[in-house]
C-alpha cells in the first residue's frame, strides 16, 4: 500500500536556502501525483493519500493526520464540487487548531469562504490555490495564484517555490488576495485558455481548408519561432500533429471543465465584455453536435497540456 520514499540525501534540486517542509496531499491523480514527485525531488516530506491504495503512502485521512507533526500544512487536490466539500468536511474532523488546509483543486472561488468559515471554527486556517502546468508540471513547474492571509501563504512559501518553476518568482506565482482570490484567478486564467486555443484551432482549420497550403503541420511549427503567435500552446498543438498528422484518431467532441463556463457568468455578472472567451464555450457545446476540424484540434491540445481525455474515433460508433 505504501509508496517508497525518495531519501532528501539523492535529491537532485538544491534546497539551499529553503526551508524543508512536511505536508500531507491528499489526491494523487493526474497532478497531485507529479507534485508529490516534485516537492519530493526539492527535498520535502510528503505524505499523500488517495483512495487508491496502489499509490497511497497511509490508508485514510485519519492516518494521514497521525502521521504528520502538528501545526500541519495539508494540500487538497481532488475533483472540484462535491468531492472537494466532502474531503474539507472530514480535515476538519480529522486537524486542529493551527493546521491549515489548500485548496489546490479547480474550486469555484464563491465556495472558498465557506470552506474557509468551516475550518475557521476550530481554528484551522485555509488558502485556495489555482494550479497550472497539467502533466508537463513534475518537470516544468507549475503556475500558482493563491488567496488567503499572508502569514498564512508565508508559511507554505516553500512548498510554493519548490512547485513552480525555477527563475523569478513574481513570474509563476501570485498572492492575489484574500480568501477567493486565486481560484477567481485561475478562473479566469481558464477562460482566456479557451480562447487561446481555439483562435490557433480556427488557424489550423483555415490552414487545412487551403489547397495552395501543402503542409499545414510545417506552417505551424514554423510560427513557433519568432512570430507574435509563438506560444507553449502552439508548440503542444505542433506535438499533437506530429503524432497524428491528420488528427484522424481523435473525435472533435470535447468536453468543458467548468471554469469556461464559470468565467462566461462573470463576464455577465460584472459586464464586462468577452466574446472571444463565449464563443470558445459555446464552441465546445457545438462539438458535441457534429464534429468539425478544429474542435478536434482543441481535444488534441487539451490532451497534450493537460492529460485529459480524448474520445478516440473507435470510441465514438
Amino acid at each position: 500500500m505504501t509508496t517508497a520514499r525518495r531519501s532528501p540525501s539523492h535529491c537532485p534540486f538544491s534546497t539551499e536556502g529553503n526551508h524543508r517542509m512536511q505536508l500531507g496531499l491528499v489526491g494523487l491523480g493526474k497532478m497531485g501525483y507529479n507534485m508529490r514527485e516534485r516537492l519530493r525531488n526539492h527535498g520535502h516530506d510528503v505524505v499523500g493519500y488517495d483512495p487508491r491504495p496502489e499509490v497511497s503512502d497511509v490508508a485514510s485521512l485519519s492516518d494521514l493526520a497521525a502521521a504528520l507533526e502538528a501545526p500541519r500544512v495539508v494540500w487538497v487536490m481532488v475533483p472540484s464540487g462535491h468531492v472537494t466539500h466532502e474531503t474539507i468536511v472530514e480535515l476538519a474532523d480529522v486537524l486542529e487548531g493551527g493546521d491549515l488546509v489548500v485548496d489546490g483543486g479547480n474550486s469555484r472561488f464563491t465556495e472558498d469562504r465557506p470552506h474557509a468559515d468551516l475550518l475557521g471554527h476550530t481554528g484551522i486556517g485555509f488558502l485556495d490555490c489555482g494550479v497550472s502546468g497539467g502533466v508537463w508540471g513534475l518537470e516544468s513547474g507549475y503556475g500558482l495564484m493563491v488567496g488567503g492571509a499572508d502569514a498564512d501563504v508565508a508559511r507554505v512559501m516553500p512548498i510554493f517555490d519548490a512547485l513552480r518553476p525555477e527563475g523569478e518568482r513574481a513570474d509563476s506565482f501570485v498572492h492575489a488576495g484574500p480568501v477567493g482570490a486565486g481560484h477567481y484567478a485561475k478562473m479566469i486564467h481558464n477562460g482566456v485558455e479557451y480562447g487561446l486555443m481555439h483562435a490557433y484551432a480556427e488557424g489550423y482549420e483555415l490552414l487545412e481548408a487551403e489547397d495552395l497550403v501543402t503542409d499545414v503541420p510545417a506552417v505551424l511549427r514554423a510560427w513557433t519561432k519568432g512570430t507574435v503567435v509563438r506560444s507553449w500552446l502552439l508548440d503542444l498543438l505542433v506535438k499533437a500533429l506530429e503524432e497524428d498528422p491528420e488528427l484522424a484518431e481523435i473525435s472533435g467532441y470535447t468536453q468543458d471543465s467548468g471554469e469556461g463556463r464559470w468565467t462566461v457568468e462573470e463576464a455577465i455578472n460584472h459586464a464586462v465584455p468577452a466574446p472571444v472567451i463565449s464563443a470558445a464555450l459555446f464552441a465546445r457545446f457545438a462539438s458535441r453536435q457534429s464534429d468539425s476540424p478544429a474542435m478536434k484540434a482543441v481535444s488534441a491540445l487539451r490532451n497534450q497540456f493537460g492529460g485529459h481525455a480524448v474520445q478516440r474515433i473507435s470510441e465514438s460508433g
